[in-house]
């Protein structure tokens, strides 16, 4: 079966930024095909979500969102949408004012938020928040909202992240 990571980046950036591109390193050697969304010129976080619900609509076999800022956003936004087997996001405008507001419960798979202590745009607790809410693994790195200083360690919890999609699921009593 094709594995995918669908990579969805944020509001300033583009499609094949740098941490999009180190994780794409990762992606691929973990036997999984790399695409990334280009939102470029889309401002609205309802039409980005319907850009990457449609550009999934292509691919058969496993899923995987990751987003960054605002792609996380869609990322969160789609997940349950395209049944994605996960969802890996960084430094996500969740719970930002001006956002629609996403559907209770949020995903519906494994998630992972990577997000800097320092962050100037988006509150790291806003991602504690999520987290706490969708039993998702955190990991707060010192670091602003680009995370560029930390690229190697998010390219480490994402293999990690793929890695875990694979294991068997611990049952806890």
């Amino acid at each position: 079966m094709t594995r995918h990571v669908v990579f969805s980046h944020g509001q300033e950036s583009g499609p094949w930024g740098r941490k999009i591109t180190a994780l794409a390193e990762v992606a691929r050697s973990e036997g999984y095909e790399a695409h990334s969304v280009d939102y470029r010129g889309i401002d609205q976080p309802r039409a980005r979500v319907a850009k990457l619900v449609d550009f999934c609509k292509e691919l058969a076999g496993d899923l995987v969102l990751v987003g960054s800022s605002m792609g996380g956003y869609v990322a969160v936004a789609s997940a349950s949408l395209l049944h994605a087997r996960g969802v890996f996001l960084m430094a996500p405008a969740l719970y930002l004012e001006g956002l629609p507001e996403l559907r209770a419960g949020g995903v519906d798979c494994p998630a992972a938020v990577v997000h800097g202590w320092r962050d100037e745009v988006v509150p790291f607790e806003h991602s504690v928040r999520f987290a706490q809410s969708n039993r998702a693994a955190l990991h707060l790195l010192e670091s602003d909202h680009r995370l560029h200083n930390q690229i190697r360690v998010i390219q480490h919890l994402f293999e990690y992240f793929l890695i875990a999609l694979d294991l068997p699921a611990i049952a806890f009593e």
